[in-house]
């Protein structure tokens, strides 16, 4: 006998991506008593040591305080498939054709193992990364729809179908205007998008990414974007007067803001420096877990926070080497920096390794951000009011920049063009000068009245905590999604 219905999640293994998914996963359970989710876990066999297979460990260890209506379920790895391969895009064929056969065995097995006395929840759909679209045949195969969640916000969503579009609809080769100068009328946004910041993956000369933009037009019933209506209500309104995609539902901002517990310890001392400085007064420095400087660059950071005056808690990363392939702490910073350095500004600021970010950004003495502008860090500045100082790296990076600076307001740029090509370390590398990155800090955490970014900064953080609210535009848009799953079951019920 089948008790209430059932969604599998399939999220990818990377820290921007999972911890929103799962976060979404709990919000539907919250809203509908009669949901169950499998979440299909996968870890990264090549990083062991990396922060997102620590964070999987986590959830999964925390798993008897959860809604007992949510089930985590770790996929086995393969290494030595994936040894097997020498370029990152057939390490990546290879990691999620394994994870989709695995996928495919555990749910077999668990639905054989259905019986009459045992009662099991129908299944009524799969949500998939738009990493993993391709887990479609898998969905399939049980006869049921997909949905597709989409990690960052609904204006890079409408960018990556536009790409896509120009190019399955009216043939154009996105690598035509790759160094143009010409903006782009892109319907997602309110202003022309310059070429120059189009995400890399965009040029991708065998259309991988591009694919799966229309893949998701052609074979998704629904969208879950981690956004909110009232911050990206000009994309998300473009995308649902589109007929040519499925429904669009924004159900954020979904954020991790417990930390990790592996490092309270060490948040705990960040915090307590924090509590020794005004309000409002402290540049935060962090640029996700993945990204590293090399020391050329690490100096002229330096040189603009002490000439800048700005007291300043700074995340330093060391880069990955062949003894350690994840980002590690400096044992001595002082070898990468300015001579003198750490005695001259020891009085007003704190370097630090891992940052407990949210913890940090909701604290009183923050009065700024200096980021990669990752989504998820970008709606976590939004959720506490920071104002930004916009300094992508990569992936979707320049566009959440370019939105947060010239959509949203809340935001100054020290370098939105820059790109960290992390897939070739040879390459030269650019260097951001000193005097632009004392400029931008300096543009920040100005207090003065004119500046319109913290103002603007905390009627966007208002209206992301009413999103979230009994009424709020993101419970109503998971109403509505669940009705669209509700409605699509009951079509696969009479067919």
């Amino acid at each position: 006998m089948e008790d209430g219905i059932e969604l599998v999640f399939v999220p990818a293994p990377a820290m921007g991506h999972l911890g929103s998914a799962v976060g979404t996963a709990k919000l539907l359970l919250e809203r509908q008593p009669q949901l169950c989710i499998t979440v299909l876990l996968m870890k990264n066999p090549l990083l062991p040591g990396s922060k997102i297979n620590s964070f999987i460990d986590s959830l999964i260890a925390d798993e008897k305080d959860v809604n007992p209506r949510l089930k985590l379920i770790l996929l086995p790895d393969d290494l030595d498939a994936l040894k097997r391969h020498t370029d990152m895009l057939s390490i990546f064929h290879a990691y999620y054709d394994y994870h989709k056969t695995k996928a495919r065995e555990y749910l077999n097995e668990i639905h054989k193992s259905s019986t009459a006395s045992v009662r099991r929840p129908r299944l009524a759909g799969f949500v998939v990364d738009f990493m993993f679209i391709h887990m479609t045949d898998v969905a399939e195969e049980f006869g049921v729809p997909t949905y597709v969640f989409y990690a960052p916000g609904a204006a890079m969503l409408g960018l990556h179908f536009y790409i896509n579009a120009l190019k399955e609809d009216h043939g154009k080769d996105p690598a035509e205007f790759k160094d143009s100068d010409p903006d782009l009328n892109v319907p997602a946004y309110s202003v022309p998008f310059p070429v120059k910041l189009l995400p890399s993956f965009e040029w991708d000369t065998k259309g991988e990414f591009l694919s799966y933009a229309g893949r998701i037009r052609h074979k998704v019933k629904g969208i879950l974007v981690n956004t909110f209506f009232d911050l990206e209500s000009h994309a998300i309104e473009s995308l649902s007067k589109d007929s040519t995609l499925p429904p669009v539902y924004p159900v954020g901002p979904i954020l991790n803001l417990h930390g990790h517990p592996k490092y309270q310890e060490s948040g705990k001392q960040i915090l307590k420096w924090l509590d020794d400085q005004p309000v409002s007064s402290v540049v935060f420095l962090c640029f996700g877990s993945g990204t590293t400087f090399p020391e050329p660059q690490l100096k002229e950071i330096a040189y603009a926070l002490e000439r800048s005056g700005q007291r300043f808690l700074w995340a330093l990363r060391r880069p990955p080497s062949l003894s350690s392939p994840v980002p590690t702490e400096y044992t001595n910073p002082e070898e990468v920096l300015p001579e003198g350095f750490l005695e001259r500004t020891k009085s007003i600021g704190k370097l630090i390794g891992w940052a407990p970010q949210s913890a940090v950004l909701a604290h009183p003495a923050v009065g700024g951000f200096v980021s990669h502008c990752g989504w998820n860090s970008s709606l976590e500045s939004i959720w506490f009011g920071v104002p930004v100082a916009t300094w992508p790296m990569n992936a979707e990076q320049q566009a959440n920049a370019f939105q947060l600076v010239s959509e949203i307001g809340i935001a100054v740029e020290i370098k939105m063009d820059y790109k960290l090509e992390r897939r070739d370390p040879k390459m030269n590398i650019e260097i951001v000068n000193a005097k632009d990155i004392e400029m931008g800090i300096r543009r920040l955490m100005d207090h003065s009245t004119s500046n319109s970014i913290r103002a603007k900064a905390k009627e966007v953080k208002e209206k992301s905590r009413k999103a979230l609210e009994e009424g709020g535009s993101s419970l109503n848009f998971i109403e509505s999604f669940f009705e669209n799953v509700m409605n699509n079951l009951n079509l696969v019920i009479k067919e």
